[in-house]
Order: C-alpha cells, then sequence, then structure tokens
C-alpha cells in the first residue's frame, strides 16, 4: 500500500481478514469485530502514520477500523474536545481502551480530561477518568489526593458498573503497589470489598483481585 490509500481500499482489506472464529471470541468481550489484532497491526505497520485517513476511518463507526484508525493517528494533534467526542462514541471495551491508551495518555490535553471524565455521570467516561489517574498514581503521582482515592474507592467500588469497577480497582491494587504507607489499606478494602476475588485467572497469570496482585508484585519487586 502507499500512503495514498483510500478509505475504501482500507475497509475492503479489513474485510478480507473477517473471520468468523474470531468474531466469535470477541464477542464474548462486547468487541464487535473478527479481525486479528496481530494482522491489524500488521495493516497498521505497513499504512504508518496518516492522520486524515485515521479520521476517515474512525468516522465509519466501524470497530476494526477505529482500532486501526488509532493505530496510525497523530495522538498529540486532537483537541481536547476531539477526544472528548471519541470517547463518548467510543464504546466498544476494545476501542474504549486502546483511545486511552494509544492515543489520550499521550496528548497534551490528558490531565484536563483525566479531571473532566472522572467524575462523569456516565461510567463509561468516568472508567477513563479512573485509567488515567491510575497511569498517573504509578509515573506521577504528585498532587494527587491517594488517600482520598482510597476513600472513594472504598464507598463507591463494589456498587460501581463493571467497566468503572474494573478500572476503580487497577487503580486501588496500583496505590497498592507504589506506595508501602497506603499498602496496608489497600488490601484490606480488597478483602472486604471481594470485587473480582473470583475473577478466573489463566495459569502464570496475576489475579485481577487486589489484594493478591498487590501481594505478587510487591513480592516480584522485592525479589
Amino acid at each position: 500500500m502507499t500512503t495514498n490509500t483510500t478509505l475504501a481500499e482500507v475497509m475492503a482489506e479489513l474485510a478480507a481478514l473477517e473471520d468468523p472464529r474470531v468474531r466469535e471470541v470477541n464477542l464474548r468481550h462486547g468487541d464487535d469485530h473478527g479481525v486479528n489484532l496481530g494482522k491489524l497491526r500488521g495493516v497498521a505497520k505497513r499504512l504508518k502514520i496518516q492522520q486524515e485517513l485515521a479520521l476517515e476511518l474512525w468516522a465509519t463507526g466501524d470497530t476494526a477500523a477505529r482500532l486501526l484508525a488509532l493505530l496510525i493517528c497523530r495522538p498529540k494533534t486532537f483537541k481536547a474536545d476531539e477526544l472528548d467526542a471519541m470517547l463518548r462514541q467510543a464504546r466498544v471495551p476494545k476501542v474504549h481502551d486502546w483511545l486511552v491508551n494509544y492515543v489520550v495518555k499521550k496528548s497534551p490535553h490528558a490531565e484536563e480530561l483525566r479531571v473532566a471524565w472522572f467524575a462523569d455521570p456516565d461510567p463509561v467516561v468516568a472508567s477513563a477518568g479512573w485509567a488515567l489517574t491510575s497511569e498517573r498514581v504509578v509515573k506521577n503521582p504528585e498532587g494527587l489526593d491517594l488517600s482520598g482515592l482510597l476513600d472513594i474507592i472504598e464507598a463507591e467500588m463494589k456498587q460501581a458498573p463493571d467497566r468503572l469497577q474494573w478500572a476503580m480497582n487497577n487503580c486501588l491494587a496500583q496505590i497498592g503497589i507504589e506506595y508501602e504507607k497506603y499498602r496496608a489499606r489497600a488490601i484490606d478494602i480488597g478483602e472486604r470489598l471481594e470485587v473480582l476475588k473470583d475473577y478466573p485467572t489463566p495459569p502464570n497469570c496475576t489475579s485481577p483481585f487486589a489484594p493478591i496482585w498487590i501481594t505478587e508484585l510487591v513480592s516480584r519487586k522485592q525479589g
């Protein structure tokens, strides 16, 4: 493909990569596409960065096209309101995750959006605010009220909708892993709320249940 690849050509290639078995697996996670992600990344690698094509792909509303768009776009060129609109359109879990991790986290507007989304009444939008907060817990905690975050998690995580609950649980674990001062409290909150305690975890993978996750990661760091 050349740099003049058209939207129609890319959509035809994505259609050719569609695999009913892949779609069946993805649908279990709420992701309505049937393109193997390794092959999708291969297409992105060949296309390289093409912002205009990325915008066209996103506008189709097709899940595979949107995932590809997130791989070939220029994260720093989006305005805050554009990213906000994209997040509110991104109801498919994988699109939501990639948008936050591959685009918003690289944006100069990440902190502004973190604050705005954190308190959003839409739990899916709020989950993005929590994901960005977890990123700051690990990489740039200055100015964060970690104790206050634990207060919110303790009060709200148990009843939170799935996506928001997952994001809050991740934040709880990261606080416990990174900060010895708050570790005992984070583990205690996890043990009392029992969120994701029975989550099926494959062999050789770490359980997302915060007390196990915290203990295992801290042990690895100290080992």
